[in-house]
């Protein structure tokens, strides 16, 4: 069994920045990419950021230069953080952990339970 708990949304003003949490816990041996997505009202969700074992990222082009993924693999955990951020951004955000790797070397996707993140203009 694997948990994701996401922390760290909320409610800030434009320009303002926050930083997402998701840490994965249970029968992990390893983590092949971890990411965030989000899914605004009445929209498809779509990928924000993903970040492999190694370090390499992968940004959507509305966040480049404004959000930055990081994780720490001690840790099996995956942070966002979210800078200058505009009412567009609004949405809920999932964790993603993908080819979760368990102690049988079986793998599993997963997704964590979406935290909300409100941007006000």
């Amino acid at each position: 069994q694997v948990q994701l708990v996401e922390s760290g949304g909320g409610l800030v003003q434009a320009g303002g920045s926050l930083v997402l949490s998701c840490a994965a816990s249970g029968d992990i041996l390893s983590i092949n990419a971890m990411g965030w997505y989000r899914q605004a009202p009445g929209k498809q969700r779509e990928l924000v950021a993903v970040i492999t074992h190694g370090g390499g990222t992968k940004y959507a082009d509305s966040v480049k230069g404004r959000f930055t993924i990081s994780r720490d693999n001690a840790k099996n955990t995956v942070y966002l953080q979210m800078n200058s951020l505009k009412p567009e951004d609004t949405a809920v955000y999932y964790c993603n952990v993908d080819h979760l790797y368990h102690s049988d070397y079986s793998a599993s996707d997963y997704w964590g339970q979406g935290t909300q993140v409100t941007v006000s203009s």
